[in-house]
């Protein structure tokens, strides 16, 4: 796959789904925004291992609205114009319901700025910027759980994810005449670092009893489909949302 002369931003690029994507892509001649939080470190790994040229660790907490602005700024600064957003951040916060109200709260609104408000905000400003080009791509990284629910423990993650993916639907239909297409990619269970906490506490087997194949899903599973979509060759399956669970759910 050649995506030479593509430019991209990947949200949440310092590990995980987000760092598998970004290396995808650069390695196939993709510019990327390799944006990240905390994983300072990680991000620049991505621009030693393919040059300042081609990659620019971007650092933004997305909690925070006037650094999301400031992210999608800095992006077009070094990419010169965006071809593809790829909103992939986001957190997996338990809240158990024996949780005090107040701090189950709390971690609702953490996961839902993150999750959905960050990603809103992105959408809308990206909306802007590829309306002015006449052209644009958004892929949004979200969930099985937005379609079969999740673990009692998750429900501000699960609620965030519903929200993103009707979101997603809303921008395909509302600005393909301005040549602006979104898509959702919804894993289930992806062998990554956020995961692991979940598979820390109810144990792998409880994971594999749950999918159709023999194991789970791997951040290469993903990567190569996203590089698809960013190559234009699936445009007219704009608004589609592509399950990636490894038979889990299906619908």
């Amino acid at each position: 796959m050649k995506l030479n002369g593509k430019t991209i931003l990947v949200t949440g690029a310092s590990k995980g789904i987000g760092f598998g994507i970004a290396d995808y892509l650069l390695k196939h001649g993709a510019k990327v925004g390799v944006h990240y939080h905390s994983g300072k470190a990680q991000a620049n790994s991505l621009v030693k291992k393919y040059g300042s040229e081609h990659a620019k660790a971007l650092q933004a907490d997305l909690a925070n609205s006037d650094e999301v602005l400031l992210l999608f700024e800095n992006a077009v600064v070094f990419l010169g114009k965006i071809d593809t957003l790829i909103l992939n951040a986001g957190v997996f916060l338990p809240h158990p319901m024996d949780t005090g109200v107040k701090e189950w709260y709390r971690i609702w609104k953490q996961t839902l700025a993150i999750n959905l408000d960050a990603v809103g905000l992105m959408t809308k400003v990206s909306l802007d910027h590829f309306m002015e080009n006449n052209t644009g791509r958004i892929i949004y990284i979200g969930s099985r759980a937005a379609f079969r629910g999740e673990t009692e423990e998750y429900l501000a993650y699960a609620a965030s994810k519903g929200g993103l993916t009707s979101l997603a639907r809303s921008v395909a239909r509302s600005f393909g005449k301005y040549d602006i297409k979104a898509f959702v990619i919804a894993p289930g269970f992806t062998r990554t670092a956020m995961a692991e906490q979940f598979i820390g506490e109810y144990g792998e087997a409880k994971v594999l009893d749950e999918i159709a194949l023999n194991k789970l899903t791997e951040v290469t599973d993903i990567a190569p489909l996203v590089g698809f979509i960013c190559s234009g060759a699936m445009d007219h399956a704009t608004g589609t949302t592509i399950d990636i669970n490894a038979g889990s759910y299906i619908h």
